[in-house]
């Protein structure tokens, strides 16, 4: 760069101002990838005025923005952030008293700093809980730190000792003249995309780059990292829902998906407006006329031109049905494994995407397919939060294919909404969050059903994921990372074993189809599934099993519940829950979690989350049994579905008795009071069949009908009995019952009669159950869902829909979806 010594200094500052525009973002390496364009002014005049001498800081990014031109917190260490501890914000004094005009001194020896603004002198010492404005001690929230060598103190401070008006949301800090220069509940919109241009992460920006991350994974120990499972996501009950616009059945009431939280729908085989039922089947999708029920008739089955695409849930909205699903291509790997291996077994791999196909269902007797939208990768998971999809989508790297330079390793995405072509993101637009680096991308879209014409939004980042959550504002995705670090009063940090897991939680705000990454947490031990995770109050909990190296070289189970602030900092934490259990189900209940833990009994644990800052346990039940799902019922009772459990004394060789080991039996319910904190109770339980007896609902919470004012209770069961064997064999365990009965049981459920069993329906004939086997009978005519419509329950299966009296569960119709129409 020596030759720029030599032009004018007028032309060396707008050749400058070019390269830096050009240039847009760094390498990996730690660099800080600018937004386009560093005047905020030249897309939005509105917020630029906002803005007129403000300064806009994101906790843990080094990005800042000053009078609306973009800076970075310190020139010569992008690691300069804002940082949270202790539950407080704390901010580098000396960039934000600069950028108002101040001047700065340190003297090293005492470790204090001294700001003078007009006729203000501030002083502040590393360490101390105060600071001195003019002479007289002003409190502060947290002591002064030193973080990355620079001294930073609590956001309060600044605005006491700089007279400025603070605002802050989700990390974003905007330090002005203006008491709230946005609003928090309406203008969501433009604070994400305020947030977008200060928390910016690295970008990977090349392939060359992407390339040297993908090798740095492979030499170290990231590659011994194990992973949990994807998990299917397996929530709020399914309350009668009014029907849909536009149908001319307004009087009925409706099934909906069981879902977690109310007001986030989550996809599912089966879903109604309350006139037709829209079903996954193993053909495609099947479209049936169910109500009236003596009307039953099938509109249409849904067929799809890719035989690879496998449809998996389906949405359901008032013009729209969107079906998701899984395709995937064989391709032929470029590895070079010498002629003769070519020869005789080319290598090859399932390139895996995830579709979704847009119908508009109007006209039922005419549906049309008017958009598709598809991203690589398998499908993790997806919600519907108004009119707006969002898909979670894994696509692995094959990283056999860095040693090919020529071949594009970006994800790729199709919307024909823009083009049927697909379109890779731009290296630039690919961003890792530090310091984990995966051989694989999380690939998320939003869309929004109501504007059809404007392009799906896709993002991708260099990681991985496996379980999800989503509030009506926030998207979480859960990973199990080893090696975590663990933040130390939100600053040092310590490297656990490897033997000890960690959870990493990446957090994303949501808006009408658009994602905006907001923050990274973690937590010691890992998660189960989706329900072990929750927001309340802008505070994220979550619950995780963590296992320890014991002093004997064994290891040991305990069980944890943190609680994080809206920027994923820890400020609280209750750990050790039952020792050597581990963690069978959790429910998030506003103020209380209720966790069942097991070993050999089942505890329900009652957990006491009113105060983040101290979560506690306020009472405990110990039974017989597990549960592998809990379902809210109201606010002093909580049903549990799981199964029955005996302890059988176990011995060693000479006949003696060395301890017990429990044995899963049947399937159990059971309802718990909860009324009394401190002292919870069984107070009705329920228990169906012998050892083997299962149902989805263990694994599967939208395999649940559920609704409290009638008192309806239904689910899919697959019965097993023992059928005059004895209860132990010759070895003296359970013995297994055999195939009885496949289909729906359907209770009574109140909390003064506890369960009182309707009657069951079954899709199967007198033929199918002479034809079953050991185990199972016709797998296409096996119950998945159960939901009704008005006075009408529908039993769901590949091959049928059938119609039963609610009153009696007397058949009222069958329609074979086989048919010919």
């Amino acid at each position: 760069m020596k030759f720029l010594k030599r032009l004018p200094g007028l032309f060396f500052c707008l050749f400058l101002m070019i390269m830096i525009c050009l240039v847009g973002s760094s390498g990996w390496g730690g660099m800080v990838r600018a937004s386009s364009g560093s005047d905020i002014s030249a897309d939005n005049s509105e917020l630029a005025g906002r803005l007129s001498n403000a300064i806009v800081l994101y906790t843990e990014s080094p990005t800042a923005l000053v009078d609306n031109r973009e800076k970075q917190l310190d020139s010569s260490n992008p690691e300069v952030t804002p940082i949270v501890t202790s539950g407080r914000v704390l901010v580098p004094v000396r960039f934000i008293a600069e950028n108002l005009g101040a001047r700065v001194s340190w003297d090293q020896q005492t470790e204090t700093a001294e700001i003078t603004l007009g006729g203000k002198v501030i002083r502040i010492t590393l360490g101390k809980s105060e600071m001195l404005i003019n002479g007289y001690s002003s409190v502060l929230d947290v002591r002064a730190l030193s973080f990355n060598g620079r001294t930073c103190v609590p956001l309060r401070a600044v605005s006491e000792a700089f007279g400025k008006k603070v605002f802050y949301d989700r990390g974003l800090i905007v330090i002005g003249d203006r008491e709230n220069p946005f609003n928090k509940d309406t203008e969501i919109a433009l604070l994400d995309s305020l947030i977008a241009r200060v928390n910016n992460l690295p970008a990977v920006n090349s392939s060359e780059n992407l390339r040297a991350l993908l090798e740095k994974y492979r030499s170290t120990n990231y590659m011994k990292e194990k992973r949990m499972a994807n998990t299917a996501d397996t929530t709020q009950q399914a309350e009668a829902a009014a029907p849909a616009s536009g149908s001319d059945e307004s009087a009925l009431s409706y099934a909906t998906t069981n879902v977690q939280v109310k007001g986030v729908d989550e996809a599912d085989l089966v879903k109604t407006d309350g006139k037709y039922i829209y079903q996954v089947t193993s053909t495609g999708v099947a479209v049936s006329k169910a109500y009236p029920a003596e009307d039953m008739s099938l509109i249409t089955r849904l067929g799809f031109e890719d035989q690879g695409f496998a449809p998996l849930e389906l949405y359901l909205d008032k013009d729209y049905l969107v079906v998701i699903g899984n395709t995937s291509n064989q391709a032929i790997m470029p590895y070079d494994g010498g002629p003769e291996l070519k020869r005789i077994m080319p290598p090859y791999y399932y390139q895996n995407r995830v579709r979704t196909y847009i119908y508009d269902i109007r006209d039922k007797a005419k549906i049309t397919k008017v958009r598709e939208v598809e991203v690589d990768g398998r499908y993790v998971s997806s919600r519907k939060i108004g009119t707006s999809i969002y898909l979670v989508g894994l696509h692995n790297i094959n990283t056999y294919w860095i040693q090919d330079e020529e071949e594009n390793l970006a994800p790729t995405y199709r919307d024909t909404a823009v083009k049927n072509d697909f379109i890779s993101v731009p290296y630039q637009d690919i961003r890792y969050i530090p310091p984990v680096a995966y051989p694989s991308y999380l690939v998320i879209a939003g869309f929004d059903l109501s504007r059809p014409a404007e392009p799906a939004q896709v993002s991708a980042y260099l990681g991985s994921g496996e379980n999800i959550y989503v509030s009506e504002k926030n998207l979480y995705i859960a990973l199990t990372r080893h090696n975590i670090y663990r933040a130390m009063d939100g600053i040092a940090a310590e490297i656990w074993p490897e033997s000890q897991p960690g959870t990493i939680v990446y957090k994303f705000s949501l808006n009408q189809g658009r994602v905006t990454y907001l923050h990274k947490g973690q937590v010691p031990g890992n998660i189960l599934n989706q329900f072990s995770m929750d927001e309340y109050q802008n505070h994220f909990r979550i619950a995780t099993t963590s296992r320890k190296q014991g002093s004997s070289g064994g290891s040991a189970t305990s069980n944890n519940v943190y609680v994080l602030n809206d920027s994923m900092s820890l400020v609280g934490s209750l750990e050790d829950i039952a020792p050597g259990e581990q963690i069978f189900s959790t429910r998030f209940m506003g103020e209380r979690a209720y966790m069942v833990t097991f070993r050999n009994v089942d505890p329900l644990f009652v957990i006491d989350l009113k105060n983040p800052a101290k979560p506690g346990i306020l009472g405990a039940l110990k039974i017989p049994g597990y549960s592998d799902y809990l379902h809210p019922y109201d606010a002093n009772h909580i049903i549990g579905f799981g199964k029955d459990t005996v302890e059988i004394a176990q011995k060693d060789y000479t006949g003696r008795v060395v301890g017990t080991q429990a044995y899963y039996l049947g399937m159990k319910m059971a309802l718990f009071d909860v009324s009394d904190v401190s002292n919870p109770r069984e107070k009705f339980s329920e228990k169906i069949g012998d050892r083997g007896t299962d149902s989805e609902l263990l694994r599967n919470h939208k395999a649940l009908l559920f609704n409290k004012d009638t008192g309806l209770l239904a689910f899919p069961v697959t019965l097993m009995e023992l059928q005059g064997k004895p209860a132990v064999n010759p070895r003296g365990y359970p013995e297994y019952g055999s195939f009885s009965f496949q289909g729906a049981y359907v209770y009574n459920l109140d909390a003064v009669n506890g369960f009182t069993l309707k009657g069951r329906i079954t899709h199967q004939t007198p033929e199918d159950i002479q034809k079953a086997g050991y185990y199972n009978a016709n797998p296409q005519r096996q119950v998945r869902r159960v939901l009704y419509i008005g006075d009408v329950l529908y039993t769901t299966s590949d091959e049928m829909l059938k119609a039963n009296s609610l009153n009696d569960l007397r058949e009222l119709n069958a329609l074979s979806l086989n048919d010919k129409m």
